[in-house]
């Protein structure tokens, strides 16, 4: 890669401003949307079924069950409108792809949350 692009992308792109995240994370991203003269953040909440690219053209799909009808929305990972990024619950699953989960609904669509080791109890 080009140093000259590789300066502007350090400092222009803090990647430390969103958390680490994989597919099958559960998520709720702060987008801001602009209608007309005002500005108001809506909440998007659901599982990461891909995420795609990288350095700044990296892209997450994040998909919920709204009414019965799945929704998938795509998020550039360096938007200025992406506000904040948070996770919920971390999911153990064994693909980068989760396309399949397209296909599955109700109870077959849970994703199961990875457990962490519990480091106080050991001690």
């Amino acid at each position: 890669m080009n140093p000259k692009v590789k300066l502007v992308e350090e400092t222009l792109f803090d990647k430390s401003k969103h958390p680490d995240f994989g597919p099958g994370d559960n998520i709720t991203v702060s987008y801001k949307i602009t209608e007309g003269n005002k500005e108001r953040i809506q909440e998007f909440r659901g599982d990461v079924i891909q995420l795609r690219g990288s350095g700044t053209t990296k892209t997450f799909t994040v998909r919920k069950i709204s009414n019965g009808v799945g929704v998938e929305r795509v998020f550039p990972l360096f938007s200025p409108f992406v506000d904040e990024i948070e996770v919920n619950k971390i999911g153990r699953v064994r693909r980068a792809k989760l396309f399949y989960q397209r296909n599955r609904k109700g109870k077959a669509s849970r994703i199961q949350e990875k457990r962490q080791a519990d480091l106080t109890a050991a001690e």
